[in-house]
């Protein structure tokens, strides 16, 4: 059975460990998590838990939305989600930080940072040309398409908007689950700007810590 919860980072800092060394960790906090909806397989075809995080003005959500919260027993919230297997908790319920462990391995999907429009050289790793000579080829990404083609083929890397994608970092580290305040410390980076929201899961890849 997995496991989940939507959390908002709230930004990166650094923990020390027994041995001394100095641990950078995402500080996640998971408030105001909430099931919204069970889904079976009887009567949505599949099985998942719906989650939802961060409450938001009532005049903000629609006639639809505002039936859905209200039958499951929760507040209007801004953020929904889905957890495959997961179980079958009650509607209306919180979930807590206290679902994971220190040591686990997790998962955490987020929307990537927006970098805007990107050049082949920062969006796809590109190499310059040569520099000197009065070469005039330094920026430019060569050729695109072939004499017999006459034509560009679908899913050319070139420059563009790079960034604002979904993305998951896999088996990051739990290191610390703090139950009081509701935060769970992942060791590392996980995507997404500060005060952005993310699904974190358990792993989907087995293994032991530190492999």
């Amino acid at each position: 059975m997995s496991k989940g919860l939507l959390a908002r980072k709230l930004g990166m800092t650094q923990l020390f460990t027994e041995q001394g060394t100095v641990v950078p960790v995402t500080v996640l906090e998971a408030d105001s998590c909430h099931v919204v909806q069970v889904k079976t397989a009887a009567t949505d075809g599949y099985e998942a838990v719906q989650l939802g995080l961060g409450v938001q003005k009532p005049r903000r959500t629609n006639k639809p939305q505002a039936g859905h919260f209200k039958r499951a027993g929760t507040p209007a919230l801004s953020h929904l989600a889905e957890v495959r297997d997961a179980g079958t908790p009650a509607p209306g319920s919180r979930i807590s930080v206290s679902l994971f462990e220190a040591g686990e391995r997790v998962d955490v999907t987020g929307i990537t940072q927006g970098k805007g429009f990107a050049g082949q050289h920062k969006r796809h790793n590109f190499h310059r040309g040569p520099v000197s000579h009065g070469s005039h080829n330094i920026k430019q990404a060569g050729s695109i398409g072939s004499t017999d083609a006459a034509r560009v083929f679908k899913g050319l890397k070139m420059a563009g908007h790079l960034g604002a994608s979904r993305a998951t970092v896999m088996r990051l580290e739990v290191v610390r689950v703090d139950v009081e305040r509701n935060l769970l410390l992942v060791r590392g980076a996980v995507p997404g700007h500060r005060d952005s929201v993310v699904l974190v899961r358990d792993s989907a890849r087995s293994g032991v810590v530190g492999a």
